[in-house]
């Protein structure tokens, strides 16, 4: 969100949660420490699961310090983004591009494309070391023929590539993948943890703070980790400080602001890869949870529409704010309100 005074995630300098990103051993629940320690010893694959904000690619990517000297050796595919992609898009990604000669992006099909991807992804041989791990961050939600692929790789490049599958919603994946995983729950961090990380943070930074600032700033966040981080960054860029008063200002004004009006109005024009480009910005770029972002284009919509249209805007918010709940694609289900609002102003 662009304005600075409405957006936690809107800051002047790097994001806390990037260069702050835990070791290993500071991961903040201790069992999560103890299983992905034991990994070290004896690499497998893994299904993180826990909700959002609790750290769970934080937690990956501090495990891929320990087991390569190579940064090249993790690769990331942010699975709901990937699967969410259009044929052109996943040709055209900077990420994939180099998997895809003109023959293929011009023959193949979107399924044979990410496929394609998957298994080049999985097959190139490890920088340093006798293997690699490949990280699928946010995979709920993705199609069963899409998993069956995924299977069918993961049975293919074993020796020498290390799965991580990253999810809010283990039951949403097949059996087979289940099974070819050893679990990691990644629960919220208490109360008491998130205090501890937010001290960590603030000091290494020295960052001006009380004790009751960073208490309120944990309150606030409700055990999501990432959102605490960002609200302390927040709260001190803007105020100079991290008080009570001073997080109570900052972060009880957040809320809608010009972005997601933009979106909005993207949205009816039926401008719909602008509003979801915005939304992308919003979930991936800057952090927020599609409840965030929902609550925000309710509170747009409420000063819009009026009378069954509204009503028609919040029956639709009620059922994304379950699939939400449910731990499917944030940006697959806050897209269909979206375009819902397009269709919504075409009606009219």
């Amino acid at each position: 969100m662009a304005d600075e005074s409405e957006d936690t995630a809107a800051v002047d300098g790097p994001l806390w949660t990037e260069t702050h990103a835990p070791a290993l051993e500071d991961l903040p629940q201790p069992e999560v420490r103890d299983h992905l320690g034991s990994v070290v010893e004896e690499p497998m694959n893994l299904l993180v699961h826990g909700p959002p904000g609790a750290g769970k690619t934080a937690a990956v990517r501090a495990l891929s310090d320990e087991l390569h000297d190579n940064e090249a050796d993790l690769v990331e595919i942010n699975v709901a983004d990937f699967f969410d992609m259009t044929k052109k898009e996943v040709s055209q990604d900077e990420r994939f591009a180099q998997f895809i000669d003109s023959k293929r992006r011009r023959e193949s099909s979107k399924a044979d494309l990410i496929n394609h991807v998957l298994k080049e992804s999985a097959s190139y041989a490890p920088v340093s070391g006798d293997y690699k791990t490949v990280l699928l961050d946010n995979a709920e939600g993705v199609r069963e023929d899409f998993q069956q692929a995924l299977r069918r790789v993961m049975e293919q490049y074993y020796e020498a590539t290390q799965f991580v599958i990253a999810t809010r919603q283990p039951s949403a994946l097949i059996p087979p993948i289940r099974s070819r995983c050893f679990p990691v729950a990644v629960r919220k961090p208490t109360h008491d943890e998130t205090v501890a990380v937010l001290e960590d943070i603030v000091e290494a930074e020295g960052a001006d703070h009380d004790d009751e600032g960073i208490e309120y700033v944990a309150g606030y966040a409700d055990g999501d980790l990432r959102e605490a981080i960002l609200a302390a960054q927040t709260t001190y860029e803007q105020e100079g400080s991290i008080t009570m008063n001073n997080a109570y200002e900052v972060l009880g004004s957040l809320g809608a602001d010009e972005r997601v009006q933009e979106m909005v109005t993207a949205a009816e024009a039926g401008e719909f890869t602008d509003a979801r480009s915005t939304l992308d910005d919003l979930l991936v770029d800057e952090g927020h949870s599609g409840e965030e972002v929902l609550e925000d284009v309710l509170t747009v919509a409420r000063s819009r529409y009026s009378g069954p249209d509204l009503a028609r805007v919040h029956r639709l918010a009620g059922e994304i704010d379950v699939d939400l709940h449910e731990g499917t694609s944030d940006r697959i289900h806050v897209s269909h309100l979206l375009a819902e609002l397009g269709e919504l102003r075409v009606g009219e």
